[in-house]
């Protein structure tokens, strides 16, 4: 069967073409007519409306709930602690989680943002006391009274203490010799054995961190958690 359609303004012409077989002899017999348009309907435009509406506000829907969940997975992963953020780190190390943090600084002669890490929970960590006010130079003396090894704590805590004085551009140094400074040239850091995991500024720019029980880690890591709170009051 073969169909031809042509359009016409109150309708489509249509021809239609068959075969039949009579008496034995094919005949091929012709049709014409019109099939006219049906008009549309106010209720049928409705309708398409509320489709389209529906499909609209289905992709709109599935957008926004996408967003949702991004934001809630990256804000639950996100602490900040005095205005330093920080990212909960479960990759970098396995079976356990770091607190990641970036700054933006000038080394080597270059701008770059440079991440710290940092092993325990800040929002604990800055449960520790410290008393004074930190006051960052260009030189620190570093210094520590015994050796803090503490199952390999005692060389991550400090080498970290190294780490982001170095990349803020201070010098460090250990000289067992060199005492605080009373006129505030150079900051003055000594690390010592306590009856409390403490803080205390002893000087103008002198502090000295108290360890108790092998708390190295939460020691170091709280000087290093004032000194982020405090770069991060220019940087911002």
């Amino acid at each position: 069967m073969d169909e031809k359609k042509k359009d016409n303004k109150k309708g489509e012409e249509v021809s239609e073409i068959f075969e039949v077989e009579k008496d034995g002899k094919e005949k091929i017999v012709e049709t014409h007519g019109i099939e006219e348009e049906k008009p549309v309907t106010k209720d049928q435009i409705n309708k398409e409306k509320k489709i389209f509406l529906i499909i609209i506000l289905t992709m709109v829907g599935f957008a926004l709930l996408f967003i949702a969940t991004y934001v809630i997975i990256n804000l639950s992963n996100q602490i900040e602690v005095e205005g330093v953020k920080f990212l909960m780190d479960k990759t970098t190390m396995s079976g356990k989680t770091l607190y990641k943090t970036s700054l933006p600084v000038t080394y080597n002669q270059s701008k770059a943002t440079y991440n710290f890490y940092l092993r325990g929970n800040p929002k604990q960590t800055i449960k520790i006391p410290f008393e004074g006010n930190l006051l960052m130079l260009g030189n620190m003396v570093l210094n520590q009274t015994e050796n803090f090894n503490c199952d390999g704590d005692g060389i991550i805590g400090i080498a970290n203490v190294l780490n982001l004085y170095n990349v803020l551009g201070v010098k460090v140094i250990a000289d067992k010799n060199a005492t605080c400074d009373s006129i505030g040239r150079y900051m003055f850091l000594n690390i010592k054995s306590g009856n409390e995991t403490k803080i205390e500024q002893t000087g103008i720019s002198c502090y000295e961190i108290q360890v108790k029980d092998c708390e190295i880690l939460p020691a170091t890591e709280r000087f290093m958690l004032e000194t982020l709170i405090e770069t991060h009051k220019y940087v911002k």
